[in-house]
């Protein structure tokens, strides 16, 4: 993948969380790879992960099974851009 390819698909991520959860663009602009997602931001809980996981694939012109996640998909930003970039790769 070409770092604008990567590039454009982390901002893509940082855009869904800031939309559909209504996070600030500041509180999102500071994740990095370790920041935890799902269990530690109150906005991010079981109804909002569909939502997450819509747009991620609306934006990006993919399409996520149910069997592509798993515990970890949603565990940190990191997690959550790399899911997001394989499956935009594949």
């Amino acid at each position: 993948m070409v770092p604008e390819q990567a590039s454009e698909i982390e901002n893509t991520v940082r855009a869904v969380l800031r939309d559909v959860l209504g996070l600030s663009a500041e509180r999102v602009a500071a994740f990095d790879a370790e920041t935890p997602l799902f269990g530690a931001l109150p906005e991010l809980d079981s109804m909002a992960v569909a939502g997450v996981l819509t747009e991620i694939e609306d934006r990006l012109g993919i399409l996520i099974e149910d069997d592509d996640i798993d515990g970890d998909t949603l565990a940190t930003f990191g997690s959550l851009t790399r899911f997001a970039m394989g499956k935009a790769v594949h």
